[in-house]
This record gives C-alpha cells, structure tokens and sequence, in this order.
C-alpha cells in the first residue's frame, strides 16, 4: 500500500515540474543570437501604422501665429487632422496623395511635405505629431504588465521601466529582452541593467510597439508545492483512512 502510494506522489511531482511555469513568455533556448546592440538614433523613425497628427500652414506658419496672438481660440485644434502611415510605409494626405514616408524621422517627414506643399501653396509650414505610439512593459515576467504612450521623442527603456513601477525583488535586471519589428522574424536585444559600465546601453531610444520583458528567477518550491497542495490533501485523507483499517 505504502508502495503505491510512494509512487503516486512521485508521479504528481514530476507532472507538476512540466507546468511549474507555464505563464513564462519570450523564451529563448542557450544558443539564441540576440541582436547586436546598436547606438539609437536621436530622433524618432515614423513606422507602418502610425497615425500622425498634421497640421499645414502657409506663409511660414504666420496664420499660426497671427490667430494665437489676436484670438484666444486654438488654432492648432481646428486645423489638425488624423492620418494613418499605411501598411506599405505611405499616407495619403490632401492634394499631394500618397506619399512614402516611414523610415524618416519627424523633422524629415515635415521637410519632404514642406517640399511637396511648395508646388501649390506658399511657403508651406508643416507640424507633425505622431499620436498612438505606445510599448509593451513587462516588468515582472508574465504576472506584470503595462501599456505606456510614448510621450516624447527620447523615451528609453529606462524611462518605460520607471514608469512601468521598476523592476521587484524576483525579476532579473540583468536578464531584459526588448522585442522589436515583425513578430515573424522579430530584433530581440538583451540588456543588462545591473551593472554600471552597460548602463550606456540601457539610454535606448523606444519605438512604437516595442517589447520589454524582464526574466523573473524562478520559484520552483512555492510553485511546487502550490501544485501539490490538493494532491497532497488527498494523500493525507486517503492516509488517515487507511490507518483505521
């Protein structure tokens, strides 16, 4: 009797380590290539399916001004206007059409619409803002998580980390992943935040629709015995019984 019973037990624990954690996300085997980490450029690079807030003016912005400083009504809200960058990098705006813009940084975008508006209007001023840019913060593996705005133009993982509540007790700030780019073939960059002298690399400037997910250690005894707690009711049931006969 003893016997059997042994060897249940041993077989629930062995199941219960295959699912011991089955929440844990982003996994990488050993010989896993991270991407080589690369100096981010100062400026934010417009991508697919942004949408941007843009604003046209003439004569340099002088309505712009003129309007500010003689009428206390907000021009800029009732001249602004929502477009979508496109799947294949493009956004089609007024009179212009469909214009190739992703991979330009804003103060480009504005450049090349400045140019393209100088054919039909005067002296074109062109504001751009891109207004649903947003990263995914995993701070605390699977069980913490958080969507932030990125909400000016040099928004580093730094910065994402802070605002997502830092990193706690059981996560790895040495173990920080940062997906980036298409899910089907994805940049994954490894960071390391414990020690100063990599802390250059942690200035890293977000893109919209980044990844971050901070590696937690894992808890195997709690998370065990979490999983044993009602086989272990039973046992002791079935072994309190068994010791009246």
């Amino acid at each position: 009797m003893k016997k059997y019973l042994i060897f249940i037990l041993i077989s629930i624990l062995f199941a219960s380590c295959r699912v011991v954690d089955p929440s844990e996300m982003f996994q990488t085997g050993k010989d896993f290539k991270f991407s080589e980490f690369q100096a981010s450029k100062k400026e934010y690079i417009i991508q697919p399916f942004d949408k941007l807030n843009l604003k046209i003016y003439t004569n340099d912005g002088f309505r712009l001004i003129d309007v500010q400083l003689n009428d206390g009504n907000n021009i800029q809200n009732r001249s602004a206007t929502s477009y979508l960058v496109e799947y294949d990098g493009k956004v089609k705006v007024p009179t212009l059409g469909r214009i190739k813009i992703s991979g330009l940084t804003i103060r480009e975008a504005e450049q090349l619409l400045e140019q393209k508006y100088s054919q039909y209007y005067k002296k074109p001023f062109v504001l751009i803002n891109v207004t649903n840019r947003r990263v995914f913060v995993f701070s605390g593996g699977s069980s913490k998580g958080s969507v932030l705005p990125i909400t000016n133009e040099n928004f580093t993982l730094i910065e994402a980390l802070a605002q997502a509540g830092g990193i706690d007790n059981f996560s790895k700030s040495y173990k920080i992943k940062l997906i980036r780019g298409n899910l089907n073939n994805p940049q994954v960059f490894l960071f390391n935040i414990s020690d100063l002298k990599d802390m250059k690399k942690a200035n890293f400037l977000l893109q919209a629709n980044d990844i971050i997910y901070v590696e937690t250690r894992p808890r195997y005894a709690s998370k065990v015995l979490v999983e044993l707690a009602p086989y272990l009711s039973l046992l002791t049931t079935v072994l309190l019984i068994a010791s009246f006969f």
